[in-house]
Order: structure tokens, then C-alpha cells, then sequence
């Protein structure tokens, strides 16, 4: 069984002037498929056929760099999109209380997912994670995630530059300015809190 290119939950200029449409439209239409794409190649008539994609994820890693790297890349693509919002969501009572509680305040989160992005050598993802009911940010590198580890993803930042070189070149802080403060889709990373275990791609 193939799995497909989740649609994008917005149009394609939902998220300007943060993220504009052409870079959308290459991130989620030529990066993203590229991923899925080559994942699906990879699994065709193996036992991973009818798999999840988090089972796919975890019986790659450290086995099989290849199907690793472009299946991590599909669901962390995907998680991403869901992350992101036309506009910035509320987060609900129980997710305000436990940010607050983690780094004090809603504005100290934003300033150290900024500067932990900012930060971040070359490529990866920087991510809210939920563990033991305590709040921390994390990063992961080059194509590795968060979904088959022991944390809880509430949500993603991509910080590989064809996320944000088309609209602000090598200015990753301006990108992270853009998106922090006004994209994140704070009502998701709720939903993942509330769950209490990792997001599953859509079948």
C-alpha cells in the first residue's frame, strides 16, 4: 500500500507574508512528494507494504539509512503543515498552564524556539515535546525525528533552508521571526497534549 501526499490543511498563500505561496508550493509539492515518493519506491512489495508510516519510521532507523531519512522526512513534512496556522491559534487552558510552568511565559517559549532555531548547525527540525507531563523544546538533525521516540511532538519548526530561502535567503531568523510570531497552530499542539501520544500520519 502507497501512502499518499497529505494535502496541505490551507491554501498555498495561507501562511504568506511569513511563508509565501511559491515556497509552499515547492516545500509541500516537489520536496515533500520527493519524499514520499521515494519512500514508496522503497517499501513496494516488502513486509512494510501495509505498515503505518510510525512502523515503517522505527524498523528503519539504524537498519536502513535510505527508507530511514525519506520516511522520517514524510511524516515530519506532514507534522509540520499541521503545525503552522493562516493565523496564530489559542493554546488551551492545560497547554497555557504547562508552558508557563516549563519557561515561565508564552513570550520566553517564543524567544527560546526562536534562538534554538537560530542556533540550530545546518539542517533539522526544532520541536515542542511533551515527556513525564513536562514541556520541553528539542532538535533533531538532517532528516531525524521525534515520532517513534519517547517524547510527545506537540509541534515542528523546519529549519532546512528550501523552508525559508526562496523568502528570506540565509536570514533563518527572520523566518522564525515570521512564523513564531504569527503561524503557529497552537489549538494542534493542544490536540497532541490532550492525546498524550505521538500524531499518526494519515492513513
Amino acid at each position: 500500500m502507497a501512502f499518499n501526499l497529505i494535502d496541505l490543511p490551507y491554501a498555498d498563500s495561507a501562511l504568506e507574508p511569513a511563508i509565501s505561496a511559491n515556497t509552499l508550493s515547492f516545500h509541500h509539492g516537489k520536496h515533500h512528494k520527493a519524499y514520499v515518493d521515494k519512500m514508496n519506491a522503497a517499501i513496494a512489495g516488502t513486509d512494510h507494504d501495509n505498515a503505518s508510516l510510525e512502523t515503517v519510521v522505527a524498523a528503519a532507523r539504524g537498519s536502513n539509512a535510505g527508507l530511514f531519512n525519506n520516511a522520517a522526512q514524510t511524516w515530519n513534512h506532514a507534522f509540520y503543515w499541521h503545525s503552522m496556522a493562516a493565523s496564530e491559534t489559542a493554546p488551551s487552558a492545560d497547554l497555557a498552564a504547562k508552558i508557563d510552568a516549563a519557561f515561565g511565559s508564552m513570550d520566553e517559549l517564543k524567544a527560546q524556539l526562536k534562538a534554538r532555531g537560530a542556533g540550530h548547525f545546518a539542517s533539522g527540525w526544532v520541536w515542542l515535546a511533551e515527556k513525564d507531563g513536562a514541556l520541553s523544546i528539542e532538535e533533531t538533525h538532517d532528516g531525524d525525528t521525534l515520532a517513534d521516540s519517547g517524547f510527545n511532538p506537540l509541534l515542528t519548526i523546519d529549519v532546512w533552508e528550501h523552508a525559508y530561502y526562496l523568502d528570506h535567503q540565509n536570514a533563518r531568523p527572520a523566518y522564525l521571526d515570521a512564523v513564531v510570531d504569527g503561524k503557529i497552530n497552537w489549538a494542534f499542539a493542544s490536540e497532541n497534549l490532550a492525546r498524550g501520544s505521538a500524531w499518526t500520519y494519515p492513513a
